[in-house]
């Protein structure tokens, strides 16, 4: 059964002609880059740790693990606000635009699919009509006539075979692409605003402490 699948799958593959190969590239090029991208994302993706777990992780290093414990280990090592947006941004420029140029490079091998197939289409037909013109009829005239139909046919099926499974793969890497996007941004809005209040609250203790001073001192005057 599977020597018969193969061997009915090479026929329509010659049937299909020159643009085969090239629709076979670009399928190949296409699901590469959308394996290599999703891979990426399953491993470094929008994590399932809840908020309460990672928010805690802010302030206990010794229970930060996997993944996510590294990258916040990395961010709440900043020495102030600039230095912490520097680090997120070089997160973004290291997990996030890498894949964005892979996905462009996805949307156009989808958008080329269907195109490679209607050239084969043409060239199938462009075929049909050389037979026809130049055949003088019989069985022979015939072959040549089913040969281009075939391949007109069987080309255009392929590009669609390839673009629309490649076009939903694209579309939800890219939403994986924005959600872990939009979980850096909450991330780095949470460390941001515990910096802040960090900070603020130490000026509190220290304007009480110079206060405390101040009044030791007018005592002992």
């Amino acid at each position: 059964m599977f020597e018969g699948l193969l061997r009915e799958s090479a026929s329509i593959w010659v049937a299909g002609g020159w643009a085969m190969y090239a629709l076979a590239a670009n399928a190949l090029f296409l699901f590469a880059i959308g394996t290599n991208v999703w891979i990426a994302f399953s491993r470094r993706g929008a994590p399932k740790v809840k908020e309460k777990v990672w928010r805690r992780w802010l302030n206990h290093p010794e229970e930060r693990k996997g993944r996510l414990g590294e990258l916040i280990g990395f961010v709440a090592g900043a020495d102030d606000l600039h230095d912490m947006s520097s680090r997120f941004a070089e997160i973004h420029g290291a997990m996030i635009v890498p894949y964005g140029r892979d996905l462009k490079f996805m949307r156009r091998a989808v958008s080329v699919s269907p195109l490679l197939g209607l050239l084969g289409t043409v060239t199938g037909m462009l075929s049909t009509f050389a037979a026809l013109a130049t055949g003088s009829g019989g069985e022979k005239t015939m072959n040549l006539v089913a040969s281009g139909i075939s391949e007109a046919l069987i080309t255009t099926e392929t590009g669609l075979v390839i673009a629309i499974p490649g076009l939903f793969l694209q579309y939800h890497l890219s939403r994986e692409r924005d959600r872990y996007e939009s979980f850096l941004a909450h991330v780095e809005t949470v460390c941001a605003q515990r910096y802040i209040k960090a900070m603020k609250k130490a000026k509190k203790r220290l304007r009480k402490a110079v206060k405390q001073q101040e009044k030791r001192d007018d005592e002992q005057v």
